[in-house]
């Protein structure tokens, strides 16, 4: 028997066993995210309707989950309400797409270059706080000047509002790798890049799940904004055009729809999360 086959033939239990663990912990996220789903659904149509019932809203003002139903599925007009509501959502989705790619990755980019240049987090975490801290509202409109009204502004805006949770948590994850794998990249006279990427990364990757779960609703809020303050188009423009023409039914259903589509990502996340620490050997316990 050649060293190849009697290698492979040695290896083969491990991937099963590799293989095997990562499909129980798919299913196990899975199931976890469907039942995290269903109660999140069922407890914000409590909230909605309960909401309406104490406040008293006025019926043509406040749309009940029911209504919000009848306006998608059953009046005669359903067919075109639903496709102008994808049609919508279909462009927010671009648009948070942008954002998300953007603050995420300048995020990592930072947070990377805080572990290379000690003296660079100093100088920068205060800007990034102060991105955080303005309102997106109050400096929206030097974000249009400079950018214009296109999807450059949506990313930036977006990316504005991805930025700072996601880079807090890719930097304190970047510093997470234990001490003893530290000592053992210095010993052997490894450099801050060879530490970056043999240690900090890897032992980061939860971090970075967490990331990226913290900024898909993120990348949605951000988009809205530039949608409804720069662009004219989307989801974000679309609500307050209804709500300006009265058609509350539309600004009840828009808002339902994206709650859940942001639901169902964040989901979609931790499945993937799940699966890929397993895949790695660092799935938690449960």
């Amino acid at each position: 028997m050649s060293g190849q086959n009697l290698t492979a033939t040695m290896t083969a239990p491990f991937t099963r066993v590799v293989r095997s663990s990562t499909a129980r912990a798919t299913l196990r996220a899975a199931r976890k995210s469907l039942l995290t789903a269903l109660g999140s659904i069922i407890t914000i149509l409590a909230l909605w309707w309960g909401a309406l019932i104490v406040l008293q809203v006025p019926p043509f003002v406040g749309k009940t989950p029911l209504d919000v139903w009848n306006f998608m599925f059953v009046a005669p007009a359903a067919e075109e309400n639903r496709s102008f509501i994808f049609e919508m959502l279909g462009e927010t989705l671009v648009d948070s797409a942008l954002g998300f790619c953007v603050g995420l990755g300048a995020a990592f980019l930072l947070a990377a270059l805080f572990m290379l240049l000690k003296g660079v987090e100093q100088t920068l975490m205060p800007i990034a706080l102060l991105l955080q801290s303005v309102p997106l509202i109050a400096i929206a409109p030097i974000i249009i000047l400079i950018f214009g009204r296109d999807m450059v502004t949506t990313a930036v805006m977006g990316g504005i509002v991805v930025l700072f949770p996601a880079l807090v948590t890719l930097a304190f994850g970047l510093r997470s790798a234990s001490a003893q794998m530290v000592d053992l990249i210095t010993v052997f006279g490894g450099s801050e890049w060879t530490m970056l990427r043999k240690v900090a990364i890897p032992s980061a990757l939860p971090a970075l799940f967490v990331a990226i779960r913290i900024s898909v609703p993120g990348a949605i809020t951000g988009a809205m904004i530039a949608e409804w303050l720069a662009t004219g188009r989307g989801m974000g423009y679309a609500i307050v055009a209804a709500v300006g023409s009265s058609e509350m039914s539309l600004v009840w259903s828009l808002a339902a729809t994206i709650t859940a589509v942001s639901i169902v990502l964040y989901n979609l996340v931790a499945i993937v999360e799940r699966t890929v620490l397993a895949r790695v050997g660092m799935a938690p316990s449960r």
